[in-house]
């Protein structure tokens, strides 16, 4: 296995992009479009899989689209003894979509999706309900101004290799 590397160069930043932007393309046309080898662009997938870079390949699903489009952000007061039990019985919740142990005032911060109001406050209540839960705080999100993202953090481009025209 190769070394690890620490950073990203510009290859690793355009295919990283190019993977982002365009999910459904090959690597073939990833190759072309940056004017590699398939074989390059093979291995800095491989690589940045190994170092923990690129953590899935999967599709971005829609709350929304798949029947919950009202989301919200609850904070969990919880008691700190009984922490990995309550993030045991959080993960069985399907309506929790991430969770988080947080500093401040509250100690987990949960995002969570329902059909409608009514139905976020029966996810509340489930969670509520897990033994060591002691209260929760929650806003509705009203929409998004930045969705998730992380491409970012990959830094700017540094000049060498840039995607082709689309």
């Amino acid at each position: 296995m190769p070394a690890r590397r620490h950073g990203l160069d510009d290859l690793d930043r355009a295919v990283l992009r190019l993977v982002a932007e365009r999910p459904r393309s090959g690597l073939l046309e990833i190759a072309r479009l940056l004017g590699v080898a398939r074989g390059t662009v093979q291995a800095r997938l491989d690589r940045m899989v190994a170092d923990g870079v690129i953590t899935g390949f999967g599709p971005a699903l829609s709350p929304a689209a798949l029947g919950h489009p009202v989301q919200a952000f609850t904070t969990l007061e919880v008691e700190q003894a009984a922490r990995e039990h309550i993030s045991a019985t959080l993960e069985a919740i399907p309506e929790l979509l991430e969770a988080y142990i947080v500093t401040g005032p509250g100690d987990v911060l949960c995002r969570i999706a329902g059909r409608d109001h009514e139905h976020l406050q029966q996810v509340i209540d489930r969670m509520l309900a897990i033994p060591g839960v002691r209260r929760s705080t929650t806003v509705i999100t009203l929409s998004t101004v930045v969705p998730h993202r992380v491409m970012p953090l990959t830094g700017p481009w540094q000049g060498g290799v840039r995607p082709g025209p689309a």
